[in-house]
């Protein structure tokens, strides 16, 4: 049985030990019913792995301390989605859940012209991501950004080493696949709404240095394309 892993925003390693907060300690104690002598392990999304043993099981405030302490090196490349919001929250948790699963670096919400929705509860969707990062066992959480307007990611993104953006016009453009620099460390995509980008939209990005792709011979949903290009990119 593999021992539990948990997630704690701020950790002073100088400390031997750790106070977990009420609902961590609540699911320690109550849902998985740990007692005090048993190993849990804990990360800080910053690339920490600390090794802890309860010390005090208390369903509020439970008490851990630290045996042993490891840093894990981040990815060797640094990726970036930048994806429209989505009518339906759920479809873009579910890409939240999946992009974390595959090591992107930093994911930015973008509203675009023809994005439908621009509400964004980033407390619950930053949530969405420490889960998928402790159920996949990493201690790197993605930077999830508050939503950003088109122009301004264009505007962010442009000096990086590689920029995509991938749409559904009949241009000329390649498979991202066979666009990506194998020893490029830092890679972004946009990837438009339902509806995709504008011409006018496509036309900026083109302007400023990126460089137009297609992830396929079908077109793909929104939350789609981004695992797909999250996928390509993280290979």
């Amino acid at each position: 049985m593999s021992i539990p892993f948990f997630y704690v925003n701020q950790i002073n390693t100088a400390q031997n030990l750790i106070l977990l907060d009420e609902d961590t300690s609540r699911h320690v104690v109550q849902v998985l019913r740990m007692k005090v002598g048993e190993q849990l392990s804990i990360t800080d999304g910053k690339g920490q792995l600390i090794h802890c043993i309860i010390e005090e099981a208390n369903k509020k405030h439970c008490a851990v301390r630290i045996q042993h302490t490891a840093t894990v090196p981040s990815n060797k490349k640094e990726i970036i989605v930048a994806i429209s919001l989505l009518k339906n929250a759920n479809r873009f948790e579910w890409f939240l859940e999946k992009a974390t699963e595959i090591g992107v670096t930093e994911i930015i919400p973008m509203i675009c012209t023809r994005t439908e929705r621009e509400k964004f509860r980033h407390d619950r969707m930053n949530a969405v991501c420490i889960s998928a990062m402790l159920q996949s066992q990493q201690c790197w959480l993605p930077i999830l950004h508050q939503p950003v307007v088109f122009q301004d990611v264009v505007d962010k993104l442009q000096s990086l080493e590689e920029q995509f953006i991938a749409h559904c016009y009949d241009e000329k453009k390649n498979e991202l696949a066979i666009q990506i620099k194998k020893e490029a460390r830092q890679s972004c995509i946009l990837i438009g709404p339902e509806g995709d980008f504008t011409q006018e939209e496509v036309e900026l990005a083109l302007k400023n240095n990126f460089q137009p792709v297609s992830l396929g011979d079908t077109r793909l949903r929104t939350e789609t394309a981004g695992v797909v290009a999250a996928v390509l990119l993280a290979v």
